[in-house]
């Protein structure tokens, strides 16, 4: 619920935004007894995308989120906030092609085995031409991975499901991307990967973070953990605010203190004052509210960011026990679906009749793009027949669905948003003292849980020694860090996909 008393007033740090950076920030500062306030838009629910909807007792995820990092720290404030409410679950994710389930990550013999003699003589010779004849100077994603695989298993394991993601041509991806997003990996690193993995866990090492067997998931499903974060933070004296819209960000530079205004769901116009800003909202959006404005480039650097949205098509059937994986991959390019949850997989309690079960569509698209624009029933018919075609139920399986709209789900990192993003930080830096930027959409950059969580630890970190110790851009995938060693922002982006520079298209 959110928190009533005054319509605003005076508080040390207000957060904008209730998903897992601005809720660790404003857990991380009320524990230590600061005044902070949480101001979150949506009406019911904190997480974000971290969320967990809730539909006639059925809950879900928007997206699926593995709790599981390389931060021992992260994983400590997991356990200190849901303690013996995290479960420990296994973990299955599979390729779906061409009616086969596909190990991943990919098992080179299993996969060469189930795609049957010919295509796996085929498979093999085009990776041996590529081995032989590479492309020179790889130019776009769809090279580079070519490169690697040869293009058969290419087109099978990367081409349809990347461009169902990011909706655009692997050809205008930049090959950069691939480069490190798909760093070392081969299928020859792919067979030493199939090696060690059949090793067992205790043996090995160190437990290579893409072959994790087992995570740990919170019984209730993500917005558990964020829920019981915001409970603590009113514990300790902080504010979360839900259904309030923050529609501006004042700073006097005569005090130094900023004023935050937001629009509550009653309609009515609230005010905090403050001396610190934490945003996880779309750095698209902040920009445009700040005050006094932000230079122009600035603006026009903000204005040229993108974000790739996303439909959650929860769909309740007859459990057939079809689907033991968390989730699958779907490459088969007849069906608009890109990724299949099975939350039943993720913690039993999700689905309330055991002889049912709860599958997640999900479908990449463009806010007011056809898929985005489409009705709920259309959305539902089409996740029934897509079902069917994929052999994951029959048509009177059906029992109910439900359709959540996630816009800005993914920022886009197509050519120039590191220019563009650094060109926003340091006009924020060099001008506007106090405000710190956080998470995915925050940075505008392509993080996970655990990575979101860090970059609002640094923050806060920063701000209780009153000085910068941390780097907060310089939180990499592995949601690891470093002190202040770093040289650009610009190099120290996460790998994203962006398109390549224009040219001919191989």
């Amino acid at each position: 619920m959110a928190d009533k008393g005054a319509a605003g007033g005076e508080t040390e740090t207000v957060v904008i935004g209730a998903g897992p950076a601005g809720l660790t920030a404003a857990y991380l500062l009320a524990r230590e007894g600061r005044s902070v306030t949480v101001l979150e838009a949506d009406p019911r629910y904190v997480g974000g995308l971290s969320r967990t909807v809730q539909h006639r007792g059925y809950r879900f995820d928007i997206g699926g989120h593995r709790f599981f990092s390389k931060s021992a720290e992260i994983e400590a404030l997991w356990t200190e906030i849901l303690g013996p409410e995290m479960l420990e679950r296994p973990r299955l994710s599979r390729i779906y092609y061409k009616g086969k389930f596909f190990s991943y990550p990919i098992h080179p013999v299993e996969a060469l085995l189930k795609l049957g003699i010919r295509e796996s003589v085929l498979s093999v010779l085009s990776f041996l031409r590529a081995r032989l004849a590479p492309i020179r100077n790889p130019q776009s994603f769809e090279d580079w991975v070519t490169n690697q695989f040869g293009k058969r298993l290419y087109r099978t394991f990367f081409k349809t499901y990347t461009e169902k993601v990011w909706g655009m041509s692997c050809r205008e991806i930049s090959a950069d991307w691939a480069a490190q997003r798909i760093a070392g990996l081969s299928l020859g690193s792919a067979l030493k990967n199939a090696v060690v993995s059949a090793i067992p866990a205790r043996f090995q090492k160190a437990q290579i973070k893409s072959l994790v067997r087992s995570f740990r998931y919170p019984r209730l499903g993500p917005g558990m953990m964020w829920e019981r974060c915001a409970e603590m933070i009113r514990t300790f004296g902080g504010r979360v605010r839900l259904g309030h819209r923050v529609t501006g960000c004042e700073y006097s530079r005569a005090t130094g203190r900023w004023t935050v205004r937001a629009l509550s769901g009653e309609g009515a116009e609230v005010a905090f004052t403050c001396d610190n800003v934490i945003s996880s909202a779309p750095i698209r959006e902040l920009a445009e509210i700040i005050r006094p404005p932000l230079p122009q480039v600035a603006l026009e650097a903000a204005r040229g960011l993108r974000y790739r949205d996303f439909l959650t098509v929860a769909v309740i059937l007859r459990d057939r026990s079809t689907l033991p994986d968390n989730w699958i991959y779907v490459h088969d390019p007849a069906v608009k679906v890109g990724r299949i949850q099975n939350f039943k997989a993720w913690s039993p309690d999700m689905v309330p009749d055991p002889s049912t079960a709860c599958y997640g569509l999900e479908y990449f698209c463009f806010e007011g793009d056809g898929l985005w624009t489409s009705t709920n029933q259309e959305l539902a018919a089409l996740a029934t027949r897509e079902l069917v075609y994929l052999e994951l139920a029959r048509p009177d399986d059906v029992l109910d669905v439900c359709v959540v709209r996630q816009p800005k789900a993914y920022p886009v990192y197509d050519a120039g948003y590191c220019e563009r993003v650094e060109t926003l930080r340091q006009a924020l830096e060099t001008g506007w003292p106090g405000i710190h930027l956080v998470g995915r959409n925050g940075m505008h950059r392509y993080d996970n849980q655990d990575h979101a969580m860090m970059t609002a630890i640094l923050t806060v970190k920063n701000m209780l020694a009153g000085e910068t110790i941390y780097d907060v851009w310089d939180v990499n995938q592995d949601a690891e860090y470093h002190e202040m060693h770093r040289a650009s922002s610009v190099s120290g982006q996460r790998a994203v996909p962006r398109r390549r520079a224009s040219g001919t298209h191989r």
